[in-house]
């Protein structure tokens, strides 16, 4: 927080979208990313599946830091999110659905894994929704990997459920510091990477629809912008206040309120 305020990497109200009442710096994100890069130091054997995981995440930390500084462009951010993605792919982690032919694997593991990565950044507009609906939505993917015995995964969501929490207590209402597009990006590669991994179809055939109600919120406030915003012809790339978040402040929801909900309707999901 301390480096984010003295270089200048903050987040400045405009009085249009961002009505927080003074700059809030960010790189609350770095610190989800030492925190779990250290559990995994102490607690893990790198194999292939970890070294991605992690290269991949890095490659989102540097590229999301450059971004909070105001230094890439929406294009630059998307290769990025591109080059992590063919990082998982190469190390075995991509979706893998025996009811679907082979080639189509790797297409729904780039569209997958590039949709959380910018649902969790799309959530990432009030103090406390995405960091709290992250660290919700780890636990449940941990409790989903211990009924199907995956120590791998278990370790993995676990270690992030713990960053998160650590930095939930900052992030909270009223925010001392933001993830950043930093911390979002890493999350959102991290949750999108570890739900898409697990296994959820020994006792049903449709279980393979589990991750998308397990990450229903970021999905539906994603799915739900990019409807709004493609009818009325804007970019997608410009900010709105089409968010479901903000429709539940103008309806005269708190920010507390609006973020309990969020947590709730995760946990129901």
């Amino acid at each position: 927080r301390n480096a984010a305020l003295r270089y200048n990497i903050v987040d400045v109200p405009d009085g249009r979208l961002k009505d927080h009442h003074q700059p809030t710096p960010y790189l609350g994100g770095i610190v989800v990313y030492i925190a779990f890069l250290l559990t995994l130091s102490i607690t893990f054997d790198f194999n292939e599946k970890i070294l991605g995981i992690t290269l991949a995440g890095s490659i989102l930390v540097i590229i999301g830091l450059f971004d909070d500084m105001r230094a890439v462009t929406p294009g630059v951010k998307f290769l990025g999110q591109l080059i992590a993605i063919s990082v998982l792919i190469n190390s075995g982690i991509r979706i893998e659905l025996v009811v679907l032919p082979g080639w189509l694997n790797i297409p729904l593991t780039v569209l997958w894994v590039a949709g959380i990565i910018n649902a969790v950044n799309i959530i990432d507009i009030m103090d406390g929704l995405a960091t709290g609906v992250a660290f919700f939505v780890s636990l449940i993917l941990f409790m989903v990997s211990i009924l199907n015995g995956n120590s791998l995964i278990a370790g993995l969501t676990l270690a992030l459920a713990g960053s998160l929490l650590g930095v939930l207590k900052y992030n909270f209402h009223p925010a001392q510091i933001y993830l950043g597009d930093t911390g979002s990006m890493f999350i959102g590669l991290m949750l999108g990477s570890l739900a898409m991994i697990g296994s959820y179809s020994n006792h049903n055939d449709f279980g393979f629809v589990a991750p998308v109600l397990i990450l229903g919120v970021p999905v539906f406030d994603m799915v739900f912008v990019m409807y709004l915003r493609q009818r009325r012809g804007d970019s997608m790339f410009l900010g709105s206040k089409d968010h479901f978040a903000l429709r539940c402040l103008k309806a005269g929801l708190s920010v507390k309120q609006t973020v309990l909900l969020s947590y709730l309707a995760t946990l129901i999901f």
